[in-house]
């Protein structure tokens, strides 16, 4: 009997030692196929948290606006609903961005980067696409440097929608917006960084967020600006990390389409969209000199 004893006690040892460390290299093996699901991502985690979608990005977010509810009363909850509803945004906003069309860089000022022939055909090419879209336009924003100014004239005479109600923005004008990674190695303004940053970042808080409680239908706004700010903008409205946005290139006259939708989630429709223009026509460097210009 004591020898029995002794056999069903070691018996039942090493059942609960055997499940213990079948529970063990189950979970470990779960584990190493987790990590190789995930191993394209910068985490070796289910969700890496860099990667969160922050709701309140554009500081409009309704429940960000409400003064929370005092107790739990009838009246005080319908207070909160009532103005948590008159603070929240029903429809779209949608924002298209076009880069300017070629110009040349022969001066040192502003005034002799202007349009080339070509440029001039891309933005016209550039208007009548945005005219076969059938949009009706509530903003247009132009930035204030001259190929830009040049660009939204000629897209202009293509849309229906006033000159005279055209937003003039200097914040939006061309910059270094964040020093870019991986680095550039024969790029290094610097002073650029730090004088342009915070100038674009500004032009992104201005124009870029969710439409207001008070519109009715989608809104459309058409911003006619630069390379730079405008791929700065579409890491910055995805959520990217900024510092990629010289990962993205985007062509002359090039549309590009984001949207955010009423719960502050965006998406962007187009991104250097350029298929509307003839093959001959697509540019996205600045030819240094006249020769070979069209």
């Amino acid at each position: 009997m004591v020898m029995w004893h002794g056999v069903r006690k070691f018996g039942v040892v090493a059942l609960g030692t055997g499940c213990g460390l079948g529970a063990y290299y189950y979970q470990k093996l779960r584990d190493n196929q987790q990590n190789v699901q995930m191993s394209w991502t910068v985490s070796d985690k289910p969700v890496n948290p860099c990667a969160l979608w922050d709701n309140n990005w554009d500081c409009r977010n309704p429940k960000s606006l409400v003064k929370p509810a005092k107790n739990d009363t009838p009246q005080e909850q319908n207070r909160y609903n009532s103005d948590l509803e008159k603070a929240t945004t029903k429809v779209a906003r949608h924002i298209i961005l076009i880069r300017h069309g070629e110009y040349l860089d022969l001066g040192d000022t502003d005034d002799t980067h202007r349009l080339t022939t070509r440029g001039r055909l891309q933005a016209q090419y550039t208007g009548k696409r945005l005219k076969e879209l059938g949009i009706k336009w509530d903003k247009v924003i132009a930035s204030t440097m001259t190929r830009a100014q040049e660009t939204c004239d000629i897209i202009l005479k293509e849309i229906d929608f006033d000159p005279k109600d055209v937003k003039h923005c200097a914040f939006i004008r061309e910059g270094a917006p964040i020093p870019p990674q991986p680095p550039v190695g024969h790029w290094r303004p610097e002073e650029s960084f730090f004088r342009d940053g915070a100038r674009i970042e500004a032009g992104f808080r201005r124009y870029f967020h969710r439409a207001l409680p008070s519109d009715k239908h989608d809104t459309y706004t058409l911003i006619v600006g630069h390379g730079n700010v405008i791929r700065y903008f579409v890491c910055r409205a995805l959520q990217f990390p900024p510092e990629a946005w010289l990962r993205i290139s985007i062509n002359h006259a090039s549309i590009t389409w984001l949207t955010i939708q009423p719960s502050g989630n965006v998406c962007i429709k187009y991104l250097g969209d350029t298929g509307f223009l003839p093959a001959q026509y697509l540019t996205h460097r600045i030819p240094r000199d006249a020769k070979n210009v069209v």
